[in-house]
């Protein structure tokens, strides 16, 4: 069971879509990291799909092989690495085959792709997925082609992404691109750029018709939602020189859960990620108010002591963030927090990690992410801290907190049972054909026997009469 606590980072996924009869080209396109990647991936299929391109799941009949990358960890980087080996190999063979990569990993190394023993033929970062038809006429004409170019205003708004893979009921839709925090240990804002946020109007737009198509639940993305701000004016750090009128129409992520929730009511609200710093009581109110606005908060805290936050360049302290998991719980009672937190970094002493024990305590998290800290070369750490909690220590502190996360998780699995929940039908049972999987407003993940009549993007009201570390046993009431 520990992985689940441990990698948040999925695995490559390859996707297929309905294919355009007109188009002659085949595109693999694998996906890496958080599900911004998986978000862009879809705007980057739209994009493509007007330029010939069929989608395929087999790599070795495709034309263009696309990798859509992540920079968190170490570990991702080198599964990224490991299967750009593969495709070396299918070049040889097949030498007219265009390889790229895409995301943030794209934008960290830049001309290295091209550099390191001829890996790759396409570099494109993050923002710069408009210029893939241009980029691809080079490639065609036998050379390389990189865009890394980060953008202040790229939000993609009039790009309706083609919806990859997925079960039909399950979306996402991006609100926000970039990120102005600065935390010490993170590469995202050298990797996505400045934080902006998109018109409201394309993002109403957008849930709207994926209600028309039948989803039946929406996962508004950022790097960190809680910051959204739109004025029609450009990037958040330059609000201040907004003018009044903007100032006074601007919309904030509280404003804009209360439109979309307003707008889409028979569809289910879910939004990722949060930072401590940003989120208000507001957001809470609306969870309050539109009953389908999931209760369920993803809420990085990353360490339980001060001085790590400090360190950490974190803009909460942990009285702070309890202060604010207090509110919410005052607010919505029933709701659920999810954590994530990096164990031995730069300095941490037992102290430290104690601390971070006895918040998670407090908290009493749903589930976790949780990680022993690796250098990310670029990022402040890396350049101005040293590394200095040995690698046993770190092992060790990781797996204690994995083992209280277990134990947290136990116990707010149990506070489930006995009661009737509304379970969204998101597809069958891996372990089981006759059964039902699907998530309660709290994000827990049910299994259920099917019932005849039911079918995927039902929403049924299950009664859960036990429970495992992560799942909830139930029956249809």
């Amino acid at each position: 069971m520990q992985e689940k606590y441990i990698d948040e980072t999925r695995q490559g996924e390859a996707y297929a879509i309905a294919e355009k009869p007109q188009n002659s080209r085949k595109l693999f396109l694998e996906s890496y990291g958080c599900q911004m990647n998986f978000s862009d991936s879809e705007i980057v299929a739209s994009i493509l799909s007007e330029e010939g391109y069929n989608t395929t799941l087999n790599y070795e009949e495709a034309d263009l092989i696309l990798l859509n990358t992540c920079s968190i960890r170490e570990k991702a980087e080198q599964t990224v690495r490991m299967r750009l080996s593969q495709f070396k190999r299918l070049k040889r063979s097949r030498p007219n085959v265009t390889v790229g990569v895409l995301g943030c990993m794209a934008e960290r190394l830049k001309t290295k792709f091209l550099e390191e023993e001829h890996l790759v033929d396409l570099v494109v970062g993050p923002d710069a997925y408009r210029d893939l038809p241009n980029l691809l006429k080079e490639t065609d004409g036998g050379r390389d082609a990189i865009n890394v170019i980060l953008s202040k205003e790229e939000t993609y708004a009039d790009i309706s992404p083609v919806r990859l893979g997925g079960n039909g009921v399950t979306a996402f839709v991006t609100i926000t691109r970039g990120c102005d925090n600065m935390c010490t240990f993170c590469v995202v804002p050298f990797t996505r750029g400045r934080e902006r946020s998109r018109d409201p109007h394309s993002i109403i737009r957008e849930c709207e018709e994926l209600a028309v198509n039948g989803y039946k639940e929406v996962t508004l993305l950022g790097q960190n939602v809680d910051s959204y701000l739109w004025y029609g004016g450009g990037p958040k750090k330059d609000f201040d020189k907004a003018s009044d009128m903007q100032k006074a129409t601007a919309v904030r992520f509280a404003q804009l859960l209360d439109m979309v929730a307003s707008a889409v009511p028979r569809m289910r609200i879910r939004f990722s990620t949060s930072n401590p710093h940003d989120m208000t009581a507001d957001v809470f109110r609306m969870m309050a108010k539109h009953p389908n606005i999931c209760r369920y908060v993803h809420l990085p805290v990353q360490s339980g002591s001060d001085r790590m936050l400090q360190k950490m360049n974190r803009q909460h302290t942990r009285e702070e963030y309890l202060t604010l998991i207090k509110e919410a719980k005052d607010i919505v009672p029933d709701i659920a927090f999810s954590q994530d937190m990096i164990v031995g970094f730069c300095g941490e002493t037992e102290e430290d990690h104690l601390q971070t024990l006895s918040l998670m305590r407090a908290v009493e998290y749903d589930y976790g992410y949780m990680f022993a800290y690796s250098e990310r070369p670029g990022t402040p750490a890396h350049k101005k801290m040293e590394d200095d909690v040995p690698a046993e220590v770190k092992k060790r502190r990781l797996q204690e907190v994995i083992d209280l996360q277990g134990e947290l998780s136990r116990k707010r699995m149990e506070s489930y049972v006995g009661r009737v929940h509304e379970i969204l039908i998101e597809g069958e049972s891996k372990k089981n054909k006759n059964q039902w999987k699907g998530r309660n407003s709290q994000n827990a993940v049910a299994v259920f026997d099917k019932v005849e009549g039911q079918k995927v993007g039902d929403l049924v009201n299950v009664f859960v009469f036990d429970n495992t570390q992560g799942t909830l046993l139930g029956e249809t009431v």
